[in-house]
């Protein structure tokens, strides 16, 4: 068997016996000891020719296509952003959607590093033991709307919905594009959730050391407290479910959505920076004019203008709302990602290109037996052309006045010698027939010719010498 799936890997060229017994070896561990991307399904190996990818052609290596199942489908998560979004324009629930999220990531704890004992976002809030803590009290409504999602798209984890759900509940609210990534793994059992208290309370002793104990703990830090407390934008608190806030207000009594509760802003289903606002004017106010206002101010967000950290970014989120949704934007990714387990390790985004690929296929790069091209041999230079002798005249018209120290150019006197062929010295006889010759063009030693006349009579000084140097011999 072990043989057969070896061969299947093979390209239609040969391997070395060594190569080939390798390969068959690797393959038959790879058949015992599944990879991480198959915990699910175990290891499933198809027969496919090796494929040349164009990059990978370029440098002569081979791909292997292997087929393995993410803990997500990335199809199926599309589908289900889609749905969220439809549930959303219907129901107004993108508060609980966003606290849904944030609770089942929120109990990470960085100081443990074993899965899934650290907690964070893995599915957990899906079981009883975990909803019944005080802090999820109300998630159970959460869970009835996106349960029937999860049911049609059974090939995504909790982990994974619960993140996808509160990030689109951000951005169709008009918040950010939240950069996120899937492919969590859930738990499987309740006896894996995390300890109840490790959520924040809304009325602690000192607010403000409190929200850094619980978020300091995930590994966040005073910015990102304070960004992500700007959440707050949206939603209201129900005194029947967290023992905060009025019955209703003047904001809330008519809905959308379930009448009733009391926000922190008056427009409690639009992401914008107006929580900071709100904060900032109501902090200036007494405690009995702030309660005539109908807006919810916990004692942890009064401590985001209290505290001299926190009043920093408070203070500039209430001024810009782009620096806000830029912090928040990170924030919140961070969040999501907090004590998941991804499968694959680095995670998929839906946004990417590679991501229309079915979520269960991935394309690895393996060791090629597909010889790869020699490199091209550079041509060999053309021997490069014998210099022309330059005219006497160009020569003495292109010197530089540097040359002649400072002086004007001057003829270059005439020397027959010089233009005889090799090394032998011409008679005077012939010296003074070529002279002849070269006064007869029109030459002298004191007024040098036109170039095309000296040329002619460079051509004839060498015949002259060529047939003198025969004489000679």
């Amino acid at each position: 068997m072990a043989e057969r799936i070896a061969a299947s890997l093979l390209p239609a060229a040969s391997p070395s016996p060594s190569t080939r017994r390798a390969t068959v070896a690797a393959a038959a561990a790879a058949a015992s000891f599944p990879s991480p991307c198959s915990a699910r399904t175990g290891l499933r190996l198809r027969s496919h020719q090796p494929l040349l990818s164009q990059k990978a052609a370029g440098r002569g290596r081979g791909v292997r296509v292997v087929r393995c199942m993410a803990a997500s489908d990335a199809a199926q998560l599309k589908g289900a952003r889609e749905d969220i979004k439809d549930l959303l324009k219907t129901t107004y629930c993108h508060p609980i959607l966003v606290r849904l999220g944030w609770h089942d990531s929120g109990t990470y704890d960085k100081n443990i590093e074993e899965w899934p004992q650290r907690g964070g976002a893995d599915g957990s809030l899906r079981f009883d033991a975990e909803l019944s803590h005080g802090a999820n009290a109300g998630l159970i409504n959460a869970l009835k709307l996106i349960q029937p999602i999860k049911d049609k798209y059974p090939g995504i984890t909790y982990a994974d919905l619960f993140q996808l759900a509160s990030a689109t509940a951000i951005e169709e609210a008009g918040g950010p594009k939240i950069p996120m990534k899937y492919g969590r793994v859930d738990v499987t059992a309740a006896e894996q959730c995390p300890p109840e208290g490790r959520l924040p309370d809304a009325g602690p002793r000192d607010p403000a050391e409190h929200l850094r104990e619980v978020f300091y703990r995930m590994g966040l830090d005073d910015k990102e407290i304070v960004a992500l407390s700007g959440a707050h934008t949206l939603g209201r608190a129900r005194p029947d479910r967290s023992g905060w806030g009025k019955p209703e207000t003047k904001y809330t009594k008519d809905g959308p959505g379930e009448p009733g509760g009391q926000s922190w802003t008056v427009g409690w289903l639009k992401f914008d920076n107006s929580y900071f606002k709100d904060m900032k004017f109501l902090s200036q106010l007494p405690s009995e004019e702030q309660k005539e206002q109908d807006l919810l101010v916990l004692p942890t967000d009064a401590a985001l203008f209290e505290d001299p950290s926190f009043k920093v970014y408070a203070e500039k989120y209430a001024e810009d709302q782009e620096a806000f949704f830029k912090d928040y934007a990170e924030a919140h990714a961070k969040l999501s990602d907090l004590g998941a387990k991804f499968d694959p390790p680095e995670g998929f985004s839906l946004d990417d290109d590679m991501s229309a690929a079915p979520a269960d296929e991935k394309t690895e790069e393996a060791i090629s037996f597909v010889a790869a091209a020699p490199p091209p041999v550079a041509p060999e230079p053309e021997p490069a052309a014998e210099p022309t002798p330059e005219p006497v005249a160009a020569a003495v018209a292109t010197a530089t006045v540097d040359d002649n120290n400072g002086a004007a150019p001057q003829p270059e006197p005439f020397v027959a010698a010089k233009y005889s062929y090799g090394k032998r010295e011409l008679s005077e006889s012939m010296k003074q027939r070529i002279r002849a010759e070269y006064e007869g063009f029109g030459g002298s030693p004191d007024k040098p010719m036109q170039s095309n006349y000296f040329l002619n009579i460079m051509i004839l000084i060498a015949g002259l010498a060529f047939l003198t140097s025969l004489v000679g011999n």
